[in-house]
């Protein structure tokens, strides 16, 4: 165990898996800032309305990608790495093969689904904005692999790029053909709820666009690797080869596993607006327009801006899957542990003043990034709601990936079905007795966040015999933003008061303030938590762009 041990120690320090994960978390970041970026104006073209039947259809479309194909890279990934790590090139290579032929079939299934089945799924207007989703279905199977393949190599870069790239074109496509087919129902002689329908197909038209072109990247850059790939499969001395029927039920007893964990944790989104949308209709007798309006708020409006810090979750946990195959593979439990400990401080260092600084700023976020004045209360006071879940997601998503790393897929299978109906149970009754609408579906979801962070942690001392470090890792970062907190929400009201005396534009005024206070709230945190000792120079080292951190630290005498 000695020699394995000190065997993945050394890889460990090659792995960089932290840097790793802040290249996929800088490109996730910048993913979703260019989203929050182009919603905006989308919004303003497509209107609430149209955002509701985008989100509507939106949600059935995650399931059944959730079902067929998003679970691929981290599946794909943590099984080639285990084959990489013992030098099984040629067996690693079948095994590509083999998920490309997966993703081809269940994919093509799928998308044939989703096409015909989408009046079952939705209803109205958002029948149509469905069926537009379906072939992206089939092509992000592709892609799911093709990023597996080179997260298992442990290069996020190939990915990032991608990431940016279907973001881009998403946003050129999506305001694009949303406002040129607005502008064709609107010649045909269509009404508002009509041209809304068609704003959203147009924005429908965009997400299916940026998948097509991050999958003509990624194929690209394969092929430009295959001499590689080749030459290393032709040197591959491993003596036993895997068959394709071995490999084929070898991926369907780990795929199916991530698949169900990560549609469980996913099923909550469309769970909650399926419960929403018929029991607001046929119970409270709420116009399903109205409905489709408030829901679209919640999910097109505060869950994406809540969703921006999780991006570093996301991509910890798709950086963490092939680092703790590869290290527990090989005995390594010592090494797996340190990785473990290290991810978790780094996203909790980032995830606590992300949600207290969403929570005290709600109002004027919203009001920076949709600007809407007829759904800026109901956005605000939502998204101050769902603050709480970036901190609680973050945690879940990360020891979700930890536990399907040490092999413990069904866990997170079992603990996201319990989540479910608690929070499902939760829901219900505040959705029938009471008047919360939309609310209740924003606390439910802190509900199901909160026992998924739970559930989780419980299952990872039990498995790996870990125990969290709790005071530099939660108890110190949470001091610290608490006190960045107050000073961010003091610094915004100052100096919108002082603007105020002379600037007329409340956008304007709000935006400056805002800058202001994030700027001042940042630096009074990152001064608190060295001082207060929750980090030291190495940890701030082992973060991306650490080494700038360190040599700023240090010119203000920090360190």
């Amino acid at each position: 165990m000695s020699d394995k041990s000190h065997m993945s120690q050394k890889s460990g320090k090659r792995d960089g898996f932290i840097m790793q994960a802040g290249i996929l978390a800088a490109a996730s970041i910048i993913c979703r800032m260019i989203g929050l970026l182009y919603k905006s104006p989308l919004t303003g073209i497509i209107g609430d309305e149209g955002n509701g039947y985008y989100n509507t259809a939106y949600n059935i479309y995650t399931i059944i990608l959730l079902v067929s194909s998003y679970s691929i890279p981290s599946a794909i990934a943590k099984v080639l790495a285990q084959r990489l790590a013992l030098k099984e090139y040629r067996n690693a290579q079948r095994i590509f093969k083999c998920a490309l032929i997966y993703v081809m079939v269940i994919g093509g299934v799928a998308s044939l689904i989703l096409f015909i089945g989408a009046p079952v799924f939705v209803m109205g207007n958002s029948v149509p904005v469905l069926r537009f989703f379906a072939p992206t279905i089939f092509f992000y199977g592709l892609l799911g692999v093709l990023r597996g393949y080179f997260q298992a190599h442990k290069t996020m870069l190939q990915t990032s790029f991608s990431q940016i790239l279907e973001q881009i074109l998403n946003a050129a496509v999506s305001i694009g053909a949303a406002y040129g087919l607005m502008k064709l129902a609107a010649v045909q002689g269509g009404d508002a709820s009509v041209q809304a329908m068609y704003g959203a197909i147009g924005s429908a038209l965009g997400t299916g666009s940026g998948v097509l072109i991050a999958l003509l990247f990624m194929a690209a850059i394969y092929v430009l690797n295959k001499g590689t790939i080749k030459k290393r499969i032709e040197n591959d001395r491993t003596k036993t080869e895997e068959s394709y029927g071995d490999i084929f039920r070898m991926m369907m007893s780990v795929v199916t596993p991530f698949i169900l964990s990560t549609c469980i944790y996913n099923l909550t989104t469309s769970l909650n607006q399926t419960v929403y949308s018929r029991m607001m209709v046929h119970l409270k007798e709420m116009d399903e327009i109205t409905v489709t309006v408030t829901y679209g708020i919640m999910a097109g409006k505060a869950v994406t801006i809540a969703n921006i810090p999780i991006a570093l979750a996301s991509a910890m946990s798709s950086a963490i899957v092939p680092a703790i195959a590869s290290s527990y593979a090989q005995g390594a439990v010592k090494q797996t542990k340190k990785k473990v400990a290290s991810a978790i401080k780094v996203t909790m260092l980032i995830s606590i003043p992300a949600a207290v600084g969403i929570g005290v700023l709600a109002r004027p976020v919203m009001m920076a990034l949709f600007p809407q004045q007829s759904s800026l209360e109901l956005g605000s006071r939502l998204l101050m709601v769902l603050a709480a879940t970036v901190v609680f997601y973050g945690l879940s998503t990360l020891t979700n990936a930890v536990l399907q790393g040490i092999g413990r897929v069904n866990t997170p299978v079992i603990n996201a079905v319990i989540a479910l109906v608690v929070q499902t149970l939760v829901l219900v009754p505040l959705l029938y007795y009471t008047e919360f609408g939309i609310y209740a579906v924003a606390l439910a979801t802190v509900v199901y966040s909160l026992l998924m962070c739970i559930l989780n942690n419980i299952f990872m001392r039990k498995y790996l015999i870990y125990k969290q470090e709790i005071d530099k890792t939660f108890v110190r970062p949470a001091f610290s933003a608490v006190l960045m907190g107050a000073l961010a929400y003091g610094v915004y009201a100052g100096v919108s008061y002082l603007l105020g005396l002379f600037m007329v534009s409340e956008y304007f005024i709000n935006l400056i303030s805002l800058a202001a206070a994030v700027m001042a709230g940042g630096c009074l945190y990152f001064v608190l938590v060295i001082k207060l000792r929750a980090v030291k120079e190495e940890d701030l080292k082992a973060m991306p762009k650490g080494r700038v951190f360190v040599k700023v630290a240090k010119k203000m005498r920090l360190l």
